[in-house]
């Protein structure tokens, strides 16, 4: 790196706030530096073994020059207590200034799940991007697939491993970055075929339905599983469908219209 050029470090607890800090401390926007992640720290599980995050800010020639002034008050420093037993810094990480911002979600959220899965003794590669933005998200969702072998144990009966890695995760990642995310979890392309599965089951029973004339209950469901059925068969000009019950036991039943 120019060793000429504005540099900072900051410490914090997360990426995103240590990058935060460093602009606010150097008066400037993202568009006026290059940011370069030294370590990417970690939340650890349920608060273990987490350690800060610490990124480095580089001013881009031509911007600010009050910058230069701001560095003789600005030392590499933290805002927070930091544990002598950190782990050694890895290997610089850089992100493209211009995506850095839209990277960091992704980054949390693949370095969770990653996390997670080695605390449960699994060996599986985890890859995050962006969803579509569609009418039930306001933004668009993070989709981490899961891939490896003999990974029918992270989906569990009814999918209940899986919903519960994914609400956990979903959980410390809105933490992290301090808003709440929408994260969507699938493992060897299951949800897919569950959701294509659901679809077929929804449009048979409704079928079975209207041939019989009496409502057909389906088998326990979680809620995404069932509101599934529900849009599926929303526009189903014979046939109306209700949940009921209580969770985990909850049900939806297809019931045919007079």
């Amino acid at each position: 790196m120019n060793s000429q050029r504005t540099t900072i470090e900051i410490i914090a607890p997360t990426i995103n706030e240590a990058i935060e800090k460093g602009l606010a401390d150097l008066e400037l926007t993202r568009e006026d530096v290059e940011i370069e992640i030294l370590d990417e720290g970690s939340r650890g599980i349920f608060g273990l073994g987490a350690h800060q995050a610490r990124v480095r800010l580089a001013v881009k020639q031509g911007s600010d020059q009050q910058s230069d002034e701001l560095l003789k008050n600005v030392q590499v420093e933290s805002s927070y207590p930091v544990s002598a037993e950190q782990e050694p810094l890895p290997a610089p990480v850089r992100i493209p200034p211009a995506n850095a911002k839209e990277e960091i979600p992704l980054h949390v959220a693949q370095e969770t799940v990653s996390e997670l899965l080695i605390k449960m003794h699994i060996q599986a590669e985890v890859k995050a991007s962006y969803g579509e933005v569609d009418e039930d998200h306001d933004s668009r969702p993070i989709l981490v697939d899961i891939t490896g072998k003999d990974l029918s144990i992270l989906i569990g009966k009814r999918s209940e491993t899986l919903n519960a890695l994914q609400y956990i995760s979903r959980l410390i990642v809105s933490k992290e970055l301090g808003e709440n995310i929408t994260l969507i979890i699938d493992v060897e392309g299951y949800r897919t075929r569950r959701e294509r599965q659901l679809r077929q089951l929804a449009h048979r029973m409704a079928e079975q339905a209207v041939k019989t004339g009496r409502k057909q209950v389906l088998e326990p469901m979680p809620a995404n599983e069932r509101r599934i059925i529900h849009m599926e068969l929303r526009e189903d000009a014979q046939v109306t469908t209700e949940s009921f019950g209580e969770e985990p036991h909850r049900k939806v039943t297809i019931i045919p219209k007079a």
